[in-house]
């Protein structure tokens, strides 16, 4: 390892780069703008936050790799990254964003070169891309790159597995904490607090995304949604959970049915559920495309008479993520082209909301793609989740 506080070894970030400027040489580019965290992450290992506000990297196909950073991440470039060459970028009405980006291409001999921009990232806002068009008009050849490294980080190292490996054992842990206090009369900001006591005594990373839960009608949210409540008797709670290790993501799924009185149609969805995921793990093969675990989701759903509560989405791949979502491409959606890999990590939902009764229902788990049965890495309860008034 390099400094204490990189999570990869210096040779793997080495062979990362590689890849990347091999790639970038194919593409005639002679450099590249980036502006996805978690790119920069996997180059060089650099955490932080603030690329909500500004943060850019640069790597030429010369060797070169730089940091364009604000004052105020100096400290979690030192801290995190092996990249040495740190430029600052101030907060000032005299020298725009774009013009510190021109100097520092100006100091790799850049002028009349081939540059390539990341414009699929949050890192990167439409007005800053206009700037930075506007400013490097003219002296050099600023193309849309493709998003090749997010591509390149679908199949993940040795280390990488590990590191979800290791989230996906923290996950089932806390989930199970989480079952275990979810029952009638629980305040929802309880649940919450088991969670995140939980992951944090167990020295997992915040998730990137909200864990998005609720009872009763705000079970049918997939997104957070502000305001607690208390969990009901016979009630219905959605734990959509995930976490992190060393910024790499697991997550797991479960619906919690309080009683004593059970609706049947919550045991049919669930029976359901459970036989669209093992329809779509046994797809989860090198070889197949994202398009068929789809396929694989939709037919279990429509055979089993839920037609009515197929989503467009039934997962998508995991792997080291910052907020504001935990989610990456590929989704998994129908005729989707990608190509199955080994080593890669897939995290399939299979989410029912029947929204004329207002009943939820969701099995999920993440796995590892293996030359043959994928390695579950995360494990919902199989059976029914049943909570009864204590």
């Amino acid at each position: 390892m390099g400094k204490p506080y990189n999570h990869f070894s210096g040779e793997e970030f080495a062979e990362r780069q590689e890849k990347t400027r091999g790639k970038m040489a194919s593409m005639e580019l002679d450099g590249l703008l980036l502006f996805k965290i978690e790119d920069m992450y996997w180059l060089c290992g650099f955490e932080s936050d603030g690329f909500c506000i500004f943060s850019n990297m640069f790597i030429g196909t010369d060797g070169a790799l730089t940091h364009l950073v604000r004052p105020a991440d100096l400290g979690n470039v030192e801290y995190s990254s092996s990249c040495d060459d740190v430029r600052v970028s101030l907060d000032s009405e005299a020298i725009t964003r774009s013009a510190g980006i021109k100097e520092m291409l100006e100091s790799h001999s850049m002028q009349g070169k081939r540059i390539g921009i990341q414009v699929d990232t949050m890192g990167l806002t439409p007005r800053l891309f206009l700037e930075i068009q506007a400013e490097l008009e003219a002296w050099c050849d600023l193309v849309i790159a493709d998003d090749f490294i997010r591509e390149l980080r679908l199949v993940k190292s040795h280390q990488e597995l590990e590191y979800l490996r290791k989230a996906g054992k923290i996950m089932d842990k806390v989930m199970d904490d989480v079952i275990e206090v979810t029952c009638p009369g629980a305040f929802e900001g309880d649940i919450y607090a088991t969670f995140y006591d939980s992951l944090f005594r167990l020295d997992a990373d915040l998730p990137a995304h909200i864990p998005p839960f609720g009872s009763g009608e705000s079970a049918l949210n997939l997104r957070y949604t502000s305001a607690r409540k208390h969990v009901l008797e016979n009630d219905q709670v959605t734990l959509e959970l995930g976490l992190a290790y060393r910024r790499y993501h697991a997550a797991c799924m479960c619906v919690v049915l309080t009683g004593p009185d059970i609706d049947q149609r919550h045991l049919d969805m669930h029976a359901a559920s459970v036989e669209a995921l093992v329809a779509v793990q046994e797809k989860l093969r090198p070889g197949n495309t994202v398009g068929e675990l789809y396929a694989a989701y939709h037919d279990t759903l429509i055979n089993t008479g839920f037609e009515d509560s197929v989503l467009t989405v039934c997962g998508y791949t995991m792997g080291a993520a910052f907020p504001p979502t935990w989610m990456e491409q590929p989704l998994i959606f129908a005729g989707n082209p990608t190509v199955l890999e080994e080593n890669m990590s897939f995290f399939t939902h299979m989410i029912m909301n029947d929204r004329k009764s207002g009943l939820s229902m969701a099995v999920a788990e993440q796995a590892i793609i293996t030359s043959a049965t994928p390695e579950i890495i995360t494990h919902a309860p199989r059976a029914p989740v049943i909570q009864l008034p204590k």
